[in-house]
């Protein structure tokens, strides 16, 4: 039977290039292998730099699935990703290969790994409270979900306003909580999965993630962002939070110099980071190995 193998962790601990690395290991022993994008802002079409996105030119002539499918100005709905992506897994499985999902967006890793359900939406509900967020700003909204429902008020950025108008959003419908986490016992979708989580000290990786973050910078990351600014990033409701984006953005609208949009992205990264590993942590059966684990090793010791 074909498997899953999920390659997830924080950012910068070197997921991309284990997944390509265990895609020629399997592919070595007989075993064809697809890669299935689980990085949400890797979706979106021209996000190349602040992403760290692999270009085509070095996927090694691996099929990679779920890049560049979206415009700056859409909503990346993990619902949806979940459909998407299960889909794309099917087919793979179809055409008699594995499929390597690889992100450290771990709520859309869950979605597609776990039996993870999503409340229903309410258009009329939703639009009610999209107006009061442009009314009254974010942090009203958040006090009023913190009192309803502060397990899921603790999972969210007060400052993340689609969130809290989402959350809000369900428990208007009836529902006790938002829901939208990793179950206590999570059962997996497809059984033969198995689990890497890429590990890097945080005392190493700390340096990674600040230099990465300067040589996007020096990389063309501004120059990105103002071909994406003219592309209506700035309408999007997802894209533009993304981090290192908004503070590129800001930036550009004169509220940040240089050196300030470098030093809040690096901060946000690094407490970025820090949320990633305390989500794979919480994984049954999670298998920790560093960035440079030899793939052929995992490829022939199976699920």
């Amino acid at each position: 039977m074909p498997r899953i193998w999920a390659v997830v962790g924080a950012t910068g601990t070197g997921k991309t290039a284990l997944s390509l690395d265990l895609a020629e290991a399997l592919a070595a022993s007989d075993t064809p292998a697809e890669i299935v994008n689980a990085d949400a802002m890797q979706l979106y079409r021209g996000m190349d730099i602040g992403t760290a996105k692999l270009p085509a030119s070095a996927r090694r002539g691996i099929p990679h699935h779920l890049f560049d499918v979206l415009d700056v100005t859409e909503d990346a709905a993990v619902a949806r990703y979940q459909g998407d992506a299960r889909a794309a897994i099917k087919a793979i499985f179809a055409r008699g290969a594995d499929a390597i999902l690889v992100g450290g967006s771990g709520l859309y890793v869950s979605s597609v790994l776990y039996d993870f359900r999503f409340p229903p939406r309410d258009n009329t509900v939703r639009a009610r409270l999209e107006a009061e967020l442009d009314e009254h700003g974010a942090a009203v909204l958040f006090t009023r979900l913190r009192e309803a429902d502060p397990v899921t008020a603790a999972r969210i950025d007060p400052r993340n306003g689609r969130r809290i108008v989402r959350a809000l959003e369900v428990l208007a419908q009836g529902a006790a909580t938002h829901g939208a986490a990793l179950p206590d016992h999570p059962v997996l979708w497809h059984p033969h999965t198995r689990i890497v989580g890429v590990h890097v000290e945080r005392a190493d990786l700390v340096p990674r993630l600040d230099a990465r973050v300067e040589h996007m910078w020096q990389g063309g990351l501004l120059v990105e962002v103002e071909r994406l600014r003219a592309a209506g990033l700035e309408r999007g409701t997802t894209a533009p939070r993304a981090i290192g984006y908004a503070q590129a953005l800001a930036q550009l609208r004169g509220e940040l110099d240089e050196a300030e949009a470098i030093a809040e992205t690096q901060a946000l990264t690094r407490r970025y980071a820090r949320r990633q590993v305390s989500w794979f942590k919480r994984y049954p059966g999670i298998e920790w190995v560093a960035p440079e684990a030899d793939a052929a090793v995992l490829a022939v010791s199976g699920c």
